[in-house]
């Protein structure tokens, strides 16, 4: 049982947080919990809408939700968060290549909708995504913390609350851009986009459901500064205070800072 495994577990505000005793089990819990949440929605409506993170830190996760047997792929619809500015999807570090790699490919969803970093209308790219995501209102968004705190790509301090648009190219600040070098993506920093479309803030907490996956103790001070700090654009990932249905999973490396209850 995976609950078992839990070392440490608490209310932060809104927020519940779940740490495990290694990130396997992490990435289990996630996917169970993921999964409960979209099958009571298709019991509910008959079709589910997902959002899925990428990166390093989702493949514990996305190992264990695309190997689970009890989720119906032809009555659930994906998006993702965000998406580099002028990468090719051929790239290694497309997120389009990184899902349909890591997840797509294999579990076939109903249909799957990427943003398209390399098109040539930019403006024309983000209104059609907009639309979608008006039209399929996200009911489970799978997402991560930067090591600067960011979720999606919404960098501090740029980030906004209040954000009146649903997806928006954003500048991605140096220490963001220096862990995707960190984490194998890119060889160099100069290699790096300085832009990308990203989900907005207020577009992932209009999430019924938040799961987000957080291992590695490289995140353990955002993960610190989240929960113990001011809300604030500072480290955007303190928004997540403020939704009732998010649960935040970590391993014993991320939960080092965690106060004890």
């Amino acid at each position: 049982m995976i609950q078992e495994h839990i070392i440490q577990q608490t209310k932060v505000d809104d927020l519940t947080v779940r740490a495990y005793d290694t990130a396997d089990n992490m990435g289990r819990a996630a996917a169970w919990f993921v999964a409960e949440h979209l099958q009571s929605v298709i019991d509910d409506k008959g079709e589910a809408n997902l959002m899925l993170a990428t990166g390093a830190s989702q493949f514990t996760f996305l190992n264990a939700f695309k190997s689970m047997e009890n989720i119906d792929w032809s009555r659930i619809t994906t998006f993702h968060l965000d998406e580099y500015i002028g990468l090719s999807e051929n790239h290694k570090a497309s997120f389009r290549k990184y899902l349909h790699e890591r997840i797509i490919d294999e579990v076939q969803p109903r249909e799957a909708y990427f943003l398209n970093g390399d098109v040539s209308d930019i403006q024309k790219e983000i209104d059609r995504y907009e639309e979608l995501l008006k039209t399929h209102p996200i009911d489970v968004a799978c997402i991560g913390i930067g090591e600067n705190g960011h979720i999606a790509f919404n960098d501090p301090p740029i980030a906004d609350f209040n954000d009146p648009k649903l997806v928006k190219i954003v500048e991605l600040d140096e220490k963001s851009r220096n862990q995707q070098v960190g984490e194998g993506w890119f060889d160099s920093l100069e290699e790096v986009p300085k832009q990308a479309l990203s989900l907005t803030i207020p577009a992932i907490l209009n999430s019924e459901v938040i799961s987000c996956v957080v291992p590695d103790s490289r995140k353990a001070q955002a993960v610190h500064d989240a929960l113990y700090g001011p809300i604030t654009t500072d480290c955007p990932a303190s928004v997540l205070r403020t939704h009732k249905e998010a649960v935040l999973f970590l391993d014993a490396n991320s939960a080092s800072g965690l106060k004890d209850d």
